[in-house]
């Protein structure tokens, strides 16, 4: 079991790594200005599911892949960038309309939650981020590593949730106030395509 005061200081530590400007937040406040509060959260559950996949794969030392192997850090990083290009190119095309809950429910929750885990799961950062950070905070006095793992897998989800949710709150209030303005959508869908091609060229460009 995880001492009660590393628990406190891996949770702060999760909380402020979740607010610093990243990926996965700055996709959780472009999708949730566009599309709405629930959209912001379904793309938050999908992204806990995609840190779920991590923290198994560091548990299983399977992360040690993605640092030994040049060729497989490189084909799961220009998956996630086609992905997020495409994900760009939809918000660019995206049509202005005054009725947006229709378009909110366009997009099904199913392919909110799908949109998080792929977003999460092909940036291989992420799983060399945990294999470098999560054994900080193990101790072999304190009982088996890969149950520690998974436990602090678990308190970096739920402050990730916590502060994602959040921030899908914040940015799903700002964009319903301007839903009705023509001139508003289009700039918030611009905006979005921006910060989708600005994060696939950093994936794209990333180095172990």
């Amino acid at each position: 079991m995880i001492d009660k005061n590393v628990f406190l200081a891996f949770f702060t530590t999760s909380v402020i790594l979740a607010l610093s400007p990243g990926p996965d937040n700055l996709f959780v406040m472009a999708q949730s200005a566009r599309k709405g509060r629930m959209t912001g959260l379904f793309v938050t559950l999908g992204l806990a599911t995609g840190l779920l996949g991590h923290t198994v794969a560091v548990a299983f030392g399977l992360a040690a892949l993605l640092r030994a192997s040049t060729i497989w850090f490189s084909i799961l990083k220009f998956i996630g960038a086609a992905y997020l290009f495409f994900l760009a190119w939809q918000a660019f095309r995206a049509g202005v309309s005054t009725a947006a809950k229709e378009e909110v429910q366009a997009i099904s929750k199913e392919n909110l939650y799908r949109r998080g885990i792929i977003m999460n799961l092909t940036n291989p950062k992420v799983s060399l981020f945990f294999m470098a950070f999560l054994p900080q905070f193990a101790d072999p006095r304190h009982g088996s590593m890969m149950l520690q793992f998974f436990q602090l897998g678990g308190i970096f989800i739920m402050a990730t949730m916590l502060v994602f949710g959040v921030i899908s709150f914040v940015a799903g209030g700002l964009g319903e106030r301007f839903s009705n303005s023509a001139i508003a959508q289009k700039v918030v869908n611009r905006t979005a395509a921006a910060v989708f091609i600005g994060l696939a060229v950093k994936l794209a460009l990333s180095e172990r």
